[in-house]
């Protein structure tokens, strides 16, 4: 089984430029962090999970990415999800995992957008544990998708897509939740 790695060791800049008062993925969305709701979804997808925030954060995405797979080498693959993705579905992080099983990466999309989790193969390990710095994983899907190995798999979620970068995002993604609480409500009536 693919193990989810979730990263969030970034710093955080554009949210605070945006007039964010803490760190983005410590924020509160409906009463939990935006990581805890990250946490909380890897969690209800039944899939293991290593999340990569040390202190101090990380020489950037390539490095945390990197350090995730090291932690996790005997997995069977990876899914690479920022933490910064909320609204994020379990059932998507299930769907990515099980196309895992047939294709060497997989790269989902939501309306013609590729977004997150990409998950990676084991035989990928090599290739993730020298990245570095802030050079994510983007040129080996591109070297894997030039040969063939990448299958895209089209997914009816926003929350791959559907990031917290700045308050105003944050703001979104409230509107979202607001929205989904209203349609639980309407389908729990008699």
């Amino acid at each position: 089984m693919p193990v989810v790695i979730i990263l969030a060791a970034g710093q955080g800049e554009r949210f605070y430029a945006s007039g964010g008062i803490s760190h983005k993925l410590d924020t509160l969305l409906e009463g939990q962090s935006v990581l805890q709701h990250v946490i909380t979804a890897v969690k209800a997808s039944g899939l293991g999970w290593y999340l990569v925030r040390p202190a101090g954060g990380t020489a950037g995405m390539g490095a945390s990415i990197a350090m995730g797979v090291r932690a996790t080498a005997d997995a069977g693959g990876w899914l690479i999800l920022p933490g910064d993705l909320p609204l994020i579905h379990p059932r998507t992080l299930q769907q990515v995992a099980d196309a895992l099983k047939t294709h060497s990466i997989v790269v989902p999309h939501f309306h013609q957008r590729h977004g997150h989790p990409v998950g990676f193969g084991h035989e990928h390990l090599p290739a993730l544990t020298s990245l570095r710095a802030d050079a994510g994983a983007a040129a080996i899907v591109r070297t894997a998708r030039a040969e063939g190995r990448v299958q895209d798999l089209a997914l009816n979620d926003a929350g791959i897509i559907d990031d917290v970068d700045t308050l105003s995002d944050l703001a979104r993604a409230r509107r979202h939740f607001l929205s989904r609480q209203k349609r639980a409500l309407a389908e729990d009536k008699p």
